[in-house]
């Protein structure tokens, strides 16, 4: 006899399609309907059996007697200690000043130490992209300074957010961390005193200025609401020493 052969090979027969969730129909409505209707009706009658016995007393407070603080109220931080009244001031003055000697560069972005929104979106390739994403940043200031001295050519920005709906200023330092590494040819060195703050040698030449290769470091930190970003270029690769330093100074500044 031969092999019986299954229903399902005989016949094309169609899955079942998918049933979708099983809509609460009236009866489970009606259910919880006198559900509720019985739980009203009951706490009702509750109350009336309450409403006719005698109020029972509450039991006295117990509380330890808190002995009330005398004296005045610690006096306000000085200027010197209040990080928010240095920072909410002019900007510019936290920047570091001009070594003794060394020449004022030939193009500095903004105006009079100021980048405002458009000129600080303008330093990137895709600027107007970036001007958006500034404004969804709460972008609120920008201090600008440099000098060249000798074929050392430096510029440092504070860059300042409102962080009233999202923390820009580590964000800010962390595209830097992000963009800097992508770099071959790079050696990244931590910023003392500052928690993630770090600078970029990059070993590598980044573009031919007048037929001398320019070298370039980079380094990026913040601390409240501001984002440090210092750049420093060379007609041979920047030292630790040097980018390293110039970070550390300015972040003790803020």
């Amino acid at each position: 006899m031969g092999d019986v052969l299954e229903v399902s090979e005989v016949m094309d027969v169609p899955e079942a399609p998918e049933r979708p969730a099983r809509r609460r129909g009236r009866t489970a409505a009606l259910i919880t309907t006198a559900a509720v209707l019985g739980l009203v009706a009951g706490t009702c009658a509750g109350y009336l059996v309450q409403a006719d016995r005698d109020p029972t007393p509450l039991p006295p407070l117990s509380q330890v007697t808190l002995a009330q603080a005398k004296g005045k109220g610690p006096e306000p931080l000085s200027a010197a200690r209040d990080r928010r009244v240095r920072t909410d001031g002019d900007l510019r003055k936290l920047l570091l000043k001009k070594p003794k000697g060394a020449e004022e560069p030939e193009y500095l972005a903004g105006e009079d130490g100021w980048l405002d929104l458009a000129d600080y979106a303008a330093e990137y390739d895709e600027s107007g992209s970036m001007f958006g994403s500034l404004l969804g940043s709460e972008f609120r200031r920008a201090a600008v300074t440099g000098w060249i001295a000798g074929d050392v050519s430096v510029e440092i920005r504070l860059v300042q957010y409102r962080q009233e709906e999202t923390l820009a200023a580590p964000e800010s330092a962390e595209n830097g961390h992000y963009w800097a590494e992508e770099e071959a040819g790079t050696k990244s060195y931590p910023v003392p005193g500052t928690g993630d703050g770090k600078a970029y040698v990059h070993t590598k030449p980044a573009a031919q200025l007048e037929d001398v290769s320019a070298y370039s470091a980079e380094a990026y930190a913040w601390r409240g609401d501001i984002a440090m970003e210092i750049w420093v270029y060379d007609s041979k690769p920047v030292s630790r020493q040097l980018i390293v330093d110039l970070a550390k100074r300015q972040m003790e500044r803020l």
